[in-house]
Order: C-alpha cells, then sequence, then structure tokens
C-alpha cells in the first residue's frame, strides 16, 4: 500500500477513534447520540476534509492544464452541515431546553474529524482531551456548593382524580422539575403516564420521593431512577 493511502487512512482512523471517545462519554450519561452517531459524525468529518485536501492530487491534472480549486469549500460546507444534524438533537419542552450539550458535542467531534483529516494529530488529540474536561469534570462543577442528586421520575395517574398539577406541586415540595420529558396514553384504563427529571437535594431518598407522590389520590404507579 502507498505511503500516501496509509497516511490517509490512519487521518480517518483517528478521527472516527477520538469522535467515539466523546461518544462513549455521551453514552455513560444515557444521550440519545452516544458512542456510534459520534463516531460516524467523526468519521465523515474526517473524510470530508481528506477528499477536501487530497482529491485534486487523484485527478491527474498535467502542469500544462490550467484548474483553480477552492479546496476550502468541501471543508466549510461540513461546518454548515453538522449544524443541521445538531439541531435534531436539541428538543424543547415547555420552557426547559434539551440536547445543547449533545449538539455542541456533535460540532466538537466534527472539528477533531476535520483536524484528524487535515492531519493534526496533536490538535485533534488535544480537542478531545479539552472536550472530556468539558464533558465530565465541568459538569460536577455546574452543582458545586449543592448536593445534588438527579433523578428521572415516571407516574402514572387517572388525571380525573389526580390532575398533573397535583403530582408537580408535590415533586416541587421536595425537589425542582427540570424538565417533563414523555407524555403516554390515554391507557385502556383511562390513565396516562408522564416522566420527568428532577434535581432533589441528596437527603431526599428514591424511596420518600415515590411514597409522596404514592400517597396522591388517583397515582396508580410511580417509579424512580437515577436520571
Amino acid at each position: 500500500m502507498p505511503d500516501l493511502h496509509k497516511e490517509l487512512l490512519i487521518r480517518i482512523l483517528l478521527g472516527t477513534v477520538l469522535g467515539g471517545v466523546i461518544g462513549f462519554e455521551r453514552d455513560l450519561h444515557g444521550r440519545q447520540a452516544g458512542l456510534r452517531t459520534h463516531a460516524i459524525v467523526a468519521l465523515a468529518s474526517a473524510t470530508f476534509m481528506v477528499v477536501s485536501t487530497q482529491f485534486m492530487y487523484w485527478q491527474h491534472y498535467k502542469d500544462a492544464d490550467l484548474v483553480r480549486v477552492d479546496t476550502s469549500r468541501i471543508a466549510s460546507s461540513v461546518v454548515s452541515g453538522i449544524g443541521f444534524l445538531g439541531a435534531g438533537a436539541i428538543l424543547r419542552t415547555g420552557i426547559t431546553v434539551r440536547g445543547l450539550t449533545t449538539a455542541a458535542g456533535l460540532w466538537l467531534v466534527s472539528a477533531i474529524g476535520m483536524a484528524a483529516g487535515g492531519g493534526m494529530y496533536v490538535i485533534a488529540a488535544f480537542a478531545t482531551l479539552l472536550g472530556l474536561v468539558a464533558l465530565t469534570l465541568m459538569r460536577l462543577l455546574e452543582d458545586r456548593g449543592d448536593t445534588v442528586d438527579r433523578q428521572r421520575i415516571t407516574v402514572r395517574l387517572d388525571e380525573k382524580r389526580a390532575p398533573i398539577s397535583s403530582v408537580t406541586a408535590a415533586l416541587g415540595r421536595k425537589c425542582k422539575v427540570l424538565a417533563q420529558e414523555t407524555y403516554e396514553g390515554p391507557f385502556d384504563d383511562g390513565s396516562v403516564q408522564f416522566t420527568f427529571e428532577v434535581r432533589a437535594p441528596s437527603p431526599v431518598h428514591s424511596y420518600e420521593l415515590a411514597r409522596t407522590l404514592e400517597g396522591i389520590t388517583g397515582v396508580k404507579h410511580v417509579r424512580v431512577e437515577k436520571a
């Protein structure tokens, strides 16, 4: 295999691996766009960058041919195109917006892939390292000064006997409701199901939250799990 081929394949492979590292961190936190999505975005970005920088070589133009090419146009299109993919990761529920960090992560791995595809290995590795710092260490700083616990609470209830407002009010007395994530129903028995993500002080245990909600008339089932 020619040395040039080896160099280009290494660029694509490195971009994919580094993007997968960021995606693995997202997977650990249960995000929809995880390892495979981030790895594929980085793979595509690295490939586009390799094509952008090298495609002229493979056209076998002669010195006498008058050809002018802007090799940055493919790379710049990647930057624009990744914005549409990132927008698909952003969800809005009421006044709460979710997925911004995942969208930013996709934007980051596209840059990592382009850096690797351009042969800038140190830059790609350094961007990956800083990305992991931002996603892990800085996550801990978001809640500094507060000992908090993020939990996902699923409640199934009869809305005629227990309006959702009574559930959110009960939750509000124990913790902070960050988002209403899903709604399902009505089921055959007329009940509906809601899922919330909450931030609760660590002294508030899952059992205590569940017992509080189960005490509301009309609540049929409660599930509390780590978010």
